[in-house]
């Protein structure tokens, strides 16, 4: 629907990078060829829950639950394949970059988060997450 290249400290904490890139999108896209996931639930600063989806063997963070949605998850681009096919649509939480991270001119940026949904998501990606009764 939208991917997110997130600077935020959690983020920076919980890749051991500078950022994280996510795809959000449907968990009825996911499909697990092979093996199992564990899941980690970790604290937030809102207070709602951040489920991380582990690869039981290697512990590889594969997607993640924000708020126990269950049908909108945070893909991590980069267990992807191709993740080149991926590039980030938006850049969030910049105010906790890493000084010596840069930003490509041509892609939108924001101190936190972008205005609103609404305002901000293409019309099929609103449609999609519209879909899944958000």
């Amino acid at each position: 629907m939208i991917v997110h290249c997130c600077h935020c400290k959690d983020c920076q904490r919980q890749t051991g990078s500078g950022f994280v890139i996510n795809a959000i999108i449907e968990r009825d896209n996911i499909e697990i060829e092979q093996g199992a996931t564990a899941v980690t639930t970790l604290p937030t600063d809102s207070g709602r829950p951040h489920d991380l989806y582990r690869c039981d063997a290697c512990e590889t963070t594969v997607w993640s639950d924000y708020g126990r949605r269950r049908t909108m998850v945070f893909l991590r681009v980069g267990t992807l394949d191709e993740p080149a096919r991926l590039p980030p649509d938006v850049h969030i939480f910049t105010r906790s970059k890493l000084p010596w991270v840069g930003l490509p001119a041509d892609t939108p940026s924001f101190d936190v988060f972008y205005p609103g949904i609404e305002e901000f998501w293409p019309a099929d990606a609103l449609a999609r997450r519209r879909a899944l009764g958000f």
